[in-house]
């Protein structure tokens, strides 16, 4: 019987372990950052399976939502409100394409790489248009090669 509690209980710590080891990566939408003007800000996010990925409103009028065709297969597809927080649970491996929906064609885009890039070709191969379209191009030349 006290073997069985030990177990359980070394169960229960290992699953608190990888919950606390999680981590939550913040991303700022502004209008205007460090790349210039409407951008998430990191554009690009080296994430764990398990982390989450919080957008914040820190200027008005932007949201966050994924990109059809650029996140792994099985993942779940969200969106926010405008001038509304996300925070997205990452628990799929893969590369996630995200766009502000109303500045998408003024270029605000983001990358998230989860783990392995294993739909990076998938993503690649989505059109894009106007400033999204070179903006993306320089996020995906960031994805670590041999992944």
């Amino acid at each position: 019987m006290n073997y069985s509690i030990a177990i359980a209980a070394a169960l229960a710590a290992s699953v608190l372990a990888g919950a606390a080891q999680a981590a939550d990566h913040q991303v700022q939408m502004l209008n205007k950052g460090e790349k210039g003007v409407m951008v998430f800000q990191p554009d690009f996010v080296q994430a764990a399976l398990g982390d989450t990925v919080t957008f914040v409103p820190t200027d008005k009028g932007h949201d966050a939502e994924s990109i059809k065709g650029m996140i792994p297969d099985g993942a779940e597809p969200f969106k926010g409100k405008p001038g509304e927080q996300i925070t997205v649970t990452l628990d799929k491996e893969g590369v996630y394409g995200v766009k502000c929906t109303p500045h998408y064609g003024m270029g605000m885009v983001a990358l998230i790489v989860v783990g392995k890039p294993v739909n990076l070709a998938q993503a690649a191969a989505v059109k894009q248009s106007g400033k999204a379209k070179k903006a993306f191009e320089a996020l995906l030349a960031e994805v670590p090669a041999g992944n």
